[in-house]
């Protein structure tokens, strides 16, 4: 006898749910069925028949847009986990690789120390498969946040959301060394995008000092920001790190304080596999060996 009617309960079937997390990752039909391989009719089919055994529309079909409701980025979630769990599954089977972890980083970080040490790692664990992504904080939170990612490093201001481990991000304020912004009026300043970190920190303060400012450059790459700021298009703000030979480091004496409200945080989740906990441990003793 089945107990509580669970035994009647609808399995979700992995082929409907890849049809979703294609719809919604392409932002519609048209450029699902493409990745699939199918027609739209199918796709859409396969969306309804979904919705069906959901009990809930999963879809806001728009003019211009497909985007997931409230539900559907829940379903979503899931639908990540299961499909990465299958896939795994069948990896394992095959005799491929037992785990796949799968790791976020800001820009700033590939360099140097981070990457010898994911070397190391990977020949210390050669059956792990390690997928590394890098990116601007707020996509690689958001992809976390969606199950498209296991373990993140990412910058925020100073404890914003719950994180494995913090540390604080000293940022300077940077010039160049040959073409210096720093007098000019309005002052150009070189930014991220907009929503993107350090922006609205960099227009407070320069507000405060009473000056006139201007955005002269936008980047979403970290070497854009830099370049742009070498070749004498504006200051910006930047971890130290990223400060180079053909930069010139600001400091009070030019009315620009220092910036302390700014966070790295790791991520993963607390049932984490324990080679995604054994290299967060790893990258933990790195950054707090050699923060700033």
């Amino acid at each position: 006898m089945a107990v509580g009617g669970k035994a009647n309960r609808s399995l979700f079937d992995l082929d409907l749910l890849r049809a979703l997390l294609a719809v919604a990752d392409c932002g519609s039909f048209t450029a699902a069925a493409a990745r699939l391989h199918s027609t739209q009719s199918t796709v859409s089919q396969k969306v309804r028949r979904l919705e069906e055994m959901a009990g809930h529309p999963l879809l806001v079909r728009g003019k211009r847009e497909v985007r997931p409701t409230d539900q559907g980025e829940k379903l979503l979630a899931y639908a990540r986990r299961m499909l990465a769990l299958n896939d795994e599954m069948l990896d394992a089977l095959a005799g491929a690789a037992a785990v796949t972890l799968r790791l976020g980083v800001p820009e700033d970080f590939v360099a140097g120390r981070t990457t010898r040490l994911l070397a190391g790692f990977n020949r210390k664990h050669p059956q792990v498969k390690l997928e590394v992504t890098t990116g601007l904080s707020r996509d690689l939170a958001h992809a976390y946040d969606h199950g498209e990612l296991d373990l993140v490093l990412v910058k925020q201001r100073r404890n914003s959301r719950e994180a494995v481990a913090r540390w604080p991000e000293k940022l300077v304020w940077i010039d160049s060394a040959r073409h210096p912004a720093i007098d000019l009026d309005p002052l150009p300043l070189v930014t991220f995008p907009p929503r993107g970190l350090y922006r609205d920190e960099m227009i407070k303060v320069v507000e405060a000092q009473g000056r006139e400012w201007r955005i002269s450059f936008t980047s979403s790459s970290l070497f854009g920001v830099q370049a742009a700021v070498a070749g004498g298009l504006g200051i910006s703000l930047l971890p130290a790190r990223a400060a180079t030979s053909e930069h010139r480091v600001l400091t009070r004496r030019q009315g620009l304080p220092s910036i302390e409200s700014m966070d790295i945080a790791m991520l993963h989740r607390p049932m984490a596999d324990p080679v995604i906990r054994e290299l967060g441990r790893e990258l933990a003793l790195m950054l707090g060996r050699h923060r700033g």
